[in-house]
């Protein structure tokens, strides 16, 4: 459950692009530029999420379907319907995690402002070319981008992730989670409305007592 917590949070991120890798040559920089401006053009949307979660432990694959909307890195709302229902709602510093009728809440404002400072400000490029090697790939309709770790600290715990961009308005497409745990999981995103007035009620959340 701490690793669902923790790709949910890396899609909020993703969704409506934060901050990715640029390295020297002339693609990864032009990635970076068309990154900075859908940030500022996109700051809002709602989609479909298709993940599918592998391993050497499951007899097949499981499938989970469900929707998202988006609001900024702030506040994030995702609902699985199948094969089991679960929804995540992230508001600002806290997080909820509901299974059936039980409503877990968490506080996780120290590490949403750690990860922001990682993720948003002027060194984080430098940040992550420091903690994982990047490559990146170019094709007719999409850049992929290949980040595995250098540094120990997500080495313990992920081996690879891979980021799949639209190369017509560099939202994400698609991101591949292989964690250490031998799970890998593939979150295919479908945009299908951006900048829309979301409902405020869509992130509302439990504080914990």
């Amino acid at each position: 459950m701490i690793l669902r917590f923790r790709l949910c949070g890396l899609l909020a991120f993703l969704v409506f692009p934060g901050v990715l890798a640029a390295q020297s040559d002339d693609l990864l920089t032009r990635i970076w530029d068309g990154v900075q401006q859908a940030q500022k053009k996109y700051t809002s949307g709602c989609g479909t999420i298709t993940e599918t979660r592998t391993s050497s432990l499951m007899v097949r694959p499981m499938v989970l379907h469900g929707k998202f909307c988006a609001e900024g890195t702030a506040r994030f709302s995702l609902e699985y319907f199948e094969p089991h229902p679960l929804r995540i709602r992230f508001n600002e510093n806290y997080l909820n995690v509901t299974i059936g009728n039980r409503t877990e809440a968490i506080d996780v404002g120290s590490n949403v402002r750690r990860a922001q400072s990682y993720f948003s400000r002027e060194n984080s490029i430098a940040n992550l070319k420091k903690n994982f090697i990047i490559t990146v790939q170019e094709d007719s309709a999409s850049y992929d981008m290949k980040l595995v770790p250098r540094s120990e600290a997500f080495r313990r715990r992920l081996n690879y992730l891979v980021v799949k961009l639209d190369q017509r308005d560099f939202l994400l497409r698609s991101l591949e989670v292989d964690g250490k745990s031998g799970v890998n999981s593939v979150f295919v995103i479908d945009v299908n409305s951006v900048n829309p007035k979301i409902p405020a009620e869509t992130f509302e959340v439990y504080k914990p007592r």
